[in-house]
């Protein structure tokens, strides 16, 4: 049912979802409905405010995110910064220096801001100050994802991709439009995926054009991160989360592929499979760690691949050996012994070959030149 209703979502952009009753838990704080403000004999549409003038990407993400969920689909988009308007507002992004949830007040620009997902979610542990859109994702992301996969919150789906969109997702438009830099002494602070923000940037006016009006570029900044956000939940889960069945069989498997334990073999190729192992590994804590993957392209055939040292590391564990690295076909035979290699790439990371056993037998090669297994370096371990 998710996938049958995300996919629609994602053809029809940028229509909305149709209503489905809301649920009143919310992660953090405790949720408050959207005052009703009847005008008249009806009802009026609810109201988001945000500021006018150059746009961003958090608040464009903000203001798309909620007007997924069902009491906000027909919201008005109210761009100001004059209080009195901001006041009439059911809620407010990313203006008004106040953080209060009870009241929907969402900024994160008052000097005594300083909240992340960790300090607001015990337990989480990004620790990246969040925007408007980490906020709005924090109090009302459980409910959008159990909405748009068809599921309840409860749903163990909805917390594993809530994690993983917020982790790829939406922390690094927290991380941008706070001025946080990716890197801090070697090492990644968040994950840099989309380089969304710098899209959305380019859809304000450049600075001599006549027409200075934001307006039109705010709604196809909406347009695009909703588009881009539906679309990274439908891949993680149609694409990223079924591949953890086949990482775990694999790594069940694995002692039946070479007696190391340090060689895996994926039923599929194709799948994504790196954070599934490092997750895998976290939780098994296996004696060593897991130095190649084996599988088969879309071609038929086989390559052999290393494993990082972490994530999003280009340095291997164990790479191939520097003598095989740049060599393809019978000049790659020649050095490695081993009849029908296709290539090794330059940097040693991964390798090819027209037989299961010709990858096996070069992963086996790589490892019997490694003196003692290795033990397990997973960062998620220690």
């Amino acid at each position: 049912m998710g996938h049958r209703f995300l996919g629609r979502l994602i053809q029809w952009l940028p229509l909305v979802p149709p209503p489905l009753q809301p649920r009143r838990r919310m992660l953090g704080t405790e949720s408050v409905p959207p005052p009703k403000r009847p005008r008249g004999d009806f009802m009026a549409p609810p109201r988001i405010g945000t500021h006018n003038g150059t746009f961003h990407c958090d608040e464009a993400l903000a203001c798309a995110m909620l007007r997924l969920l069902p009491e906000y689909q027909d919201a008005e988009i109210v761009r100001t910064r004059d209080p009195e308007k901001l006041a009439s507002c059911d809620i407010v992004v990313d203006v008004g220096s106040e953080y209060d949830p009870q009241r929907h007040r969402y900024d994160h620009h008052q000097r005594s801001f300083t909240e992340t997902m960790s300090s607001l979610s015990p337990g989480k542990p990004w620790q990246t100050k969040l925007s408007s859109a980490g906020l709005i994702y924090l109090h009302f992301g459980r409910k959008l994802l159990a909405q748009l996969l068809g599921t309840s919150e409860e749903d163990s789906m909805v917390g594993t991709l809530y994690d993983k969109m917020y982790e790829n997702f939406v922390e690094e438009v927290d991380a941008v439009d706070n001025g946080i830099s990716q890197w801090e002494e070697g090492e990644p602070r968040y994950a840099l995926t989309t380089h969304l923000s710098a899209r959305v940037a380019r859809l304000n006016p450049t600075w001599n054009q006549p027409n200075q009006d934001t307006e039109a570029g705010f709604q196809r900044a909406m347009a695009l991160v909703q588009e881009e956000f539906l679309q990274r939940l439908d891949f993680y889960q149609q694409s990223w989360l079924p591949a953890r069945a086949l990482v775990e069989e694999a790594m069940a498997k694995r002692f039946k592929v070479d007696s190391s334990g340090e060689i895996l073999e994926l039923a599929k190729g194709g799948c994504p499979w790196k954070d599934h192992l490092y997750n895998l590994e976290s939780e098994l804590a296996p004696p060593v760690a897991i130095a190649f993957v084996i599988y088969t392209d879309q071609a038929g055939q086989w390559r052999v691949q290393c494993v990082p040292k972490e994530p999003h590391s280009f340095q291997s564990r164990l790479p191939l050996p520097e003598s095989w690295r740049g060599l393809r076909d019978k000049a790659l035979d020649q050095v490695t012994g081993i009849p029908g290699c296709i290539f090794v790439h330059a940097s040693g990371f991964i390798g090819g070959h027209h037989t299961r056993e010709g990858a096996l037998s070069m992963a086996r090669a790589t490892l019997a030149q490694c003196s003692a297994p290795m033990p397990s370096t997973n960062p998620l371990v220690q």
